[in-house]
């Protein structure tokens, strides 16, 4: 009499997403493949991508034509074209970081639908995720600069330091955008709808831009707002994107505070900081979000 031994059962392959056997590599490759599933969304939704450009071209347009003549800056008066120049400095800035409600409202939407559900099926590096996102917002990111360059090019803006220290400004900016996404990704992964991340990711960038050397010197605002606008990490950014455009007026002193005194460091010591906490943070919800 034999006895049939019956082969076991295959056992589904482990997840291994977010564990130590998945490499550094494996997870760059993750995070560009994500990237890429999101950049051909992009395109698939042009008016995402084009609602996205209005906004700060009319900012460009009213805040050059409104307010130019009518705001003191040091150093060069009531002059409009002088105050073009000091403005684009903060539109620009201000565009890259209002990049992070996109941010909270695609992942937001990407958890509503279960798309993440299916990441988690996969062997990838469930970090990837938010990192591929990142990217893409990036990404975008760049072409909204791109088309509000020609634009301010159009209404009288000049960079005047050369062709290296614009194009380092450039990536300042893309710099300060994508420690902000991270901050819209934490948002995004804490509310349960795209509308809310919206909202949220929008709400506090308000504050943020307009308490700041954006739009108007922190002289001119009263004194127990200026120490909050000149420790803003948004007023150190402007301010080191205008050093390297040559966009500062003849004269022009900035303010006694450490971050406007070196402004170029400063901004990436806080974007460092800011991806630092923020992708941790929101990697460590995203797990706890799909475990």
């Amino acid at each position: 009499m034999t006895v049939t031994e019956k082969s076991p059962a295959p056992q589904p392959a482990p997840r291994t997403g977010g564990d130590l056997s998945i490499g550094v590599g494996q997870a760059v490759r993750d995070s560009f493949v994500v990237a890429r599933r999101n950049l051909l969304r992009m395109m698939r939704i042009p008016e995402v991508v084009v609602f996205g450009l209005v906004q700060p071209i009319m900012f460009v347009v009213l805040f050059s034509y409104v307010f130019g003549g009518s705001i003191n800056i040091p150093g060069a008066g009531l002059d409009a074209s002088s105050y073009r120049e000091w403005l684009m400095g903060g539109i620009f800035a201000q565009t890259v970081t209002f990049a992070t409600a996109g941010a909270s409202a695609g992942i937001a939407e990407d958890m509503q639908k279960g798309i993440i559900d299916r990441f988690r099926s996969l062997p990838m590096a469930r970090g990837a995720v938010l990192t591929g996102r990142t990217f893409a917002d990036l990404a975008q990111t760049a072409l909204t600069l791109v088309v509000l360059a020609i634009v301010a090019f159009l209404v009288g803006w000049r960079f005047h330091d050369g062709v290296v220290k614009a194009f380092a400004a450039f990536v300042l900016l893309l710099l300060l955008g994508y420690s902000f996404t991270w901050i819209g990704a934490l948002i995004g992964l804490s509310v349960r709808s795209p509308e809310a991340a919206t909202s949220g990711g929008l709400i506090w960038l308000f504050p943020l831009t307009f308490i700041s050397v954006a739009f108007v010197p922190s002289e001119n605002m009263p004194g127990w707002l200026q120490p909050v606008a000149e420790w803003n990490p948004f007023s150190a950014a402007v301010l080191a994107v205008r050093e390297l455009f040559g966009n500062l007026p003849e004269g022009y002193q900035a303010p006694d505070a450490w971050p406007l005194q070196n402004p170029v460091l400063a901004t990436v010591l806080f974007c460092v900081v800011i991806i630092a906490v923020f992708r941790t943070l929101a990697v460590r919800k995203y797990k706890r979000a799909t475990g």
